[in-house]
């Protein structure tokens, strides 16, 4: 039979040893794959490329649609984009699918009886990496969520339980303090979760979910989340679950899809052939499943069950209580690849159906425009001074036709009504509203920008209202 081109990257750390044993164990497992090699990561950044990937690699990626990616290293400092949220965004990789298992007695844990599936939103929220200086003391990160976006990594979720046979979908936000971005995922959830009348549905706040899982994982099926809460919980559930080496990841979107481990590169271990292939071998039994290759994805996963239950362990997960021997990198996908055939005894076979035809979620309708009224502007100051009166004596005289509202120090009002023991900085916000009954235009704001500027004053940004 032919076999289906991937693209394959062996990272940097840790990556090249995790890579070569993962392929070492796909092709003795029967994986019909045609590997083409790519090169991304830390010696892409130092010569140049900026993103960590260069044209060639695009070239392959979307020709094959189909990725696995050993970790990569980011250089510390400034001018280096994450390659992860550049893939993930150039290439609509729009859910991260986490599933998080415990594989107790044979890895320690408090918790035996794990088996959850994180969805995580993988293109919009703070890692969209729009951050600006804006004053001396303060700089900012735009915290983007979109209802399209959101709509569709809702219903993803939503699909993904129903034809996997989930019971329950519990979404996590921090909608009591981010009413907007927040509320509108929540809202967006809830609206969606209408059409699934089967699916138990519940909504956390984000710390009290964090915490729950933490102590009791056994009660989440399928776990909704935004990109940066995601990204945490799913780290939080495969620690519990007993270690973040044995996480794989899913990263699709309606054309591509990356495969890769959860954890990093690790440095600090790497080329001491002592580093854990599971999680990465997850990440491929998964993309075996996504290219049409259950039968293998099955056999493979079955083998390291076997391995885990006959107390092969590298060092990561070895316990002397539960631990037969401790092996490295190649000795622990050796192992593997002696127990294809095989199935564990006492954990859970793994069985994989076919993946389902076209994509998880049909593209997503958008809707007509609201109307838009503006009705106002926020005005953000670079201002050094402290008494919040002396600023809005200076910003009164410059509204004009609009009227001074509010005054705001990182958020918080301090005039009208302000509290002297209010910690301040030189991030101011002024709030000026249409007076009763008026219209504002934009030029009727530009000429507000005019008038604070030969004035002196340093505004920095606005927001319409």
């Amino acid at each position: 039979m032919s076999k289906t081109p991937i693209t394959v990257a062996y990272g940097d750390g840790i990556g090249p040893e995790i890579m070569d044993a993962v392929l070492r164990i796909l092709e003795a497992g029967g994986a019909r794959i045609a590997p083409e090699v790519i090169e991304i990561g830390e010696s892409v950044y130092l010569r140049g490329a900026t993103s960590g990937i260069e044209d060639s690699a695009w070239e392959s990626l979307r020709r094959t649609r189909v990725f696995l990616k050993a970790p990569i290293t980011t250089p510390q400092g400034g001018g280096y984009k994450s390659l992860n949220v550049t893939v993930r965004k150039t290439l609509g990789l729009y859910a991260n699918v986490r599933p998080v298992q415990s594989y107790e007695p044979f890895v320690t844990t408090k918790h035996k009886s794990i088996d959850l599936v994180i969805v995580r939103e993988n293109e919009e929220d703070l890692y969209a990496g729009i951050e600006h200086q804006q004053t001396d003391e303060v700089v900012q990160c735009l915290k983007l969520i979109s209802r399209p976006g959101t709509e569709r990594i809702v219903r993803y979720a939503y699909e993904f339980a129903r034809r996997n046979g989930r019971r329950k979908v519990t979404c996590v936000t921090k909608d009591n303090i981010m009413k907007l971005t927040d509320g509108l995922f929540h809202s967006v959830f809830d609206e969606v979760g209408a059409e699934y009348p089967e699916i138990a549905k519940e909504h956390m706040i984000v710390d009290i979910g964090a915490a729950r899982l933490a102590e009791m994982p056994e009660r989440f099926d399928v776990i909704l989340a935004p990109n940066l809460y995601g990204d945490i919980l799913s780290d939080i559930a495969a620690e519990v679950a007993g270690s973040v080496g044995l996480a794989g990841s899913a990263n699709v979107g309606d054309e591509v899809a990356m495969f890769e481990a959860v954890h990093g590169s690790a440095p600090d271990i790497a080329g001491k052939g002592v580093a854990n292939p599971s999680g990465l071998l997850q990440g491929a039994i998964l993309m075996l499943v996504h290219i049409g290759q259950p039968e293998a994805a099955a056999r493979i996963k079955n083998a390291w069950l076997k391995t885990l239950e006959d107390g092969v362990h590298t060092a990561d997960i070895y316990d002397e209580r539960v631990s037969e021997r401790k092996v490295g990198t190649q000795e622990f996908a050796q192992a593997v690849i002696e127990r294809l055939g095989q199935e564990p005894g006492r954990l859970r076979p793994a069985r994989f159906g076919p993946p389902s035809p076209g994509p998880m979620v049909p593209p997503v309708p958008r809707r007509e425009p609201a109307r838009r009224e503006l009705v106002g502007v926020d005005v953000f100051f670079n201002w050094r001074g402290q008494r919040p009166e002396e600023l809005a004596r200076l910003l009164q005289p410059q509204a004009g036709g609009l009227e001074l509202v509010m005054i705001t120090n990182r958020g918080v009002k301090v005039w009208p009504g302000g509290f002297p023991e209010t910690f301040r900085t030189d991030h101011w916000r002024g709030r000026f509203m249409a007076r009763e009954g008026a219209k504002l235009a934009h030029h009727d704001l530009v000429a507000l920008l005019g008038r604070l500027a030969d004035a002196g004053l340093d505004f920095i940004k606005t927001e319409h209202l």
